[in-house]
């Protein structure tokens, strides 16, 4: 049965200080009341409505079970010591069934120690009987609490993804958010998709975001280099071989395909894939079904293509290297990296996000990279892309001695940019400013100055001779 608030218990009238009604932007707190004693279960759901929770009453543990099974809750109060089902089970339950609920168990001052292991199972908290209604309330609001804070962090985390990331790929940039809003719409559908961008970009991360991100993710990611193998030994690593098929197969192999079986396949470097071999990927696209190198017998496969290139296909449809068919079965959705250059406002948060990987990494101790680091980093021009970038600040980490990477700590290929040249580094164009006024100088120095920073407060505000209180208070004045 379900016990409704009364007309005075609605979220308008919750009490002073009582925080477990609901707004006006979020669904109130939805609590299931497991009792023997119909009587006790009212009681504690009027007492628990009066503060605006929604509750839901059920006579035996039976039904508690099923309602569990059924509907969705935040809150579970049961009675530990039921005629059917204990609360023990209907902790286990609810722990299997609803994973982010709290539950709540009551019991009489007997079986105190029971409740104390039960806690010790998952349980939030327990109440002795006869209950206090103050302290059910009080403990039911921690639990709510405890609920709201994790779906605050949970939310926080979904917005940071969607502005900075996509597990694993970052960037803020204009680019790069572009880049995000499309794989957060093509990961949950099986597309092909075709990864486009230069050598370092992060084609491979790319792929396996989509995957994690997709009904497939439970099953397995396999990625294969097709410019790295030979025509004969990459079909046998595509679709796998029965023994005798060549010389040395001895025994039968399992492909690539049927290995991911169920999940998905990611090819990289495509453009390089020998004309036989489309041929063959061409009809494996069409018919699901592949065949192993010296067989006859079709297996039938369940398997997501994702494919990336740093080629131009349309080229090399062109020069009848690579079959036009095979293009737009590949290209059903077609994903371009920008080249780090193009997104250099990413370069600092990128930096950040290696700098913390590489230190967890090769346990070191990194306080903080100098602004004259930092300086020649953005300086740089990064032909490598972020694979480059990325294998520059892992040597400056693995290589530093005290725990602030600084220019010292620089490897050799960034030798030539300007401070390691003795030159003076790039200046803004003043004579871009005139006319502008104090303001938008102001705010432009402030902005310029947090992304060399990578957004380090502390340190933009040393670089500007300011102090922290007046550059938070600029940023705030200028909506930053």
């Amino acid at each position: 049965m379900t016990s409704q608030p009364s007309a005075t218990s609605t979220a308008a009238t919750t009490s002073p200080g009582a925080t477990a009604a609901a707004d006006a932007q979020s669904p109130p707190i939805r609590v299931l009341i497991i009792d023997n004693e119909i009587a006790h279960a009212e009681a504690e759901a009027e007492a628990l409505e009066r503060v605006g929770y929604a509750c839901t009453v059920a006579g035996s543990g039976a039904e508690g079970a099923r309602r569990i099974e059924q509907e969705p809750f935040d809150i579970v109060i049961t009675d530990l010591m039921m005629n059917d089902v204990g609360g023990l089970d209907i902790l286990k339950q609810a722990k299997e069934n609803l994973p982010d609920a709290e539950v709540i168990l009551v019991t009489g001052h007997g079986s105190v120690s029971s409740a104390v292991a039960a806690m010790q199972q998952g349980a939030f908290n327990y109440l002795t009987k006869p209950l206090d209604l103050g302290q059910l309330r009080a403990i039911t609001e921690n639990a709510a609490a405890n609920l709201r804070l994790r779906r605050t962090n949970a939310e926080l985390n979904r917005r940071l993804d969607e502005k900075f990331g996509f597990d694993g790929v970052i960037g803020s940039s204009p680019k790069m958010h572009d880049v995000i809003q499309l794989l957060t719409r093509i990961a949950p559908t099986n597309a092909t998709v075709l990864i486009q961008g230069e050598t370092g970009t992060g084609k491979e991360l790319v792929a396996q975001a989509i995957h994690q991100n997709s009904p497939r993710k439970a099953k397995p990611f396999v990625a294969l280099n097709c410019a790295a193998l030979s025509e004969n030994i990459l079909e046998s690593e595509l679709f796998g071989h029965v023994r005798g098929a060549f010389t040395d197969a001895s025994t039968d192999r399992v492909g690539k395909f049927e290995y991911a079986q169920g999940g998905t396949l990611f090819l990289d470097e495509v453009g390089d894939m020998p004309l036989a071999t489309q041929i063959k990927l061409l009809r494996v696209l069409e018919n699901s079904e592949i065949t192993r190198v010296g067989s006859n017998e079709p297996i039938k496969v369940n398997v997501r293509i994702l494919s990336a290139t740093n080629r131009n296909l349309e080229k090399q449809i062109a020069a009848g290297t690579f079959r036009s068919d095979l293009y737009h079965r590949l290209k059903v959705i077609t994903v371009v990296l920008p080249r780090l250059v193009e997104r250099s406002q990413d370069i600092p948060l990128l930096i950040e996000h290696f700098i913390k990987y590489f230190a967890k990494r090769h346990d070191k101790q990194i306080k903080s990279m100098t602004t004259a680091a930092r300086r020649q980093l953005m300086a740089f021009d990064w032909p490598g892309n972020v694979r480059q970038l990325r294998n520059v600040v892992e040597s400056m980490v693995v290589v530093d001695y005290d725990g602030v990477l600084d220019v010292d700590d620089l490897p050799a290929e960034l030798s030539t940019t300007a401070e390691a040249t003795g030159e003076e580094p790039p200046r803004t164009n003043l004579a871009s400013m005139v006319g502008k006024s104090l303001e938008d100088v102001e705010r432009l120095f402030i902005e310029e100055t947090l992304k060399l920073t990578g957004g380090n407060r502390e340190e933009a505000a040393k670089m500007l001779g300011i102090g922290e209180r007046t550059l938070y208070r600029k940023i705030k004045e200028y909506d930053m």
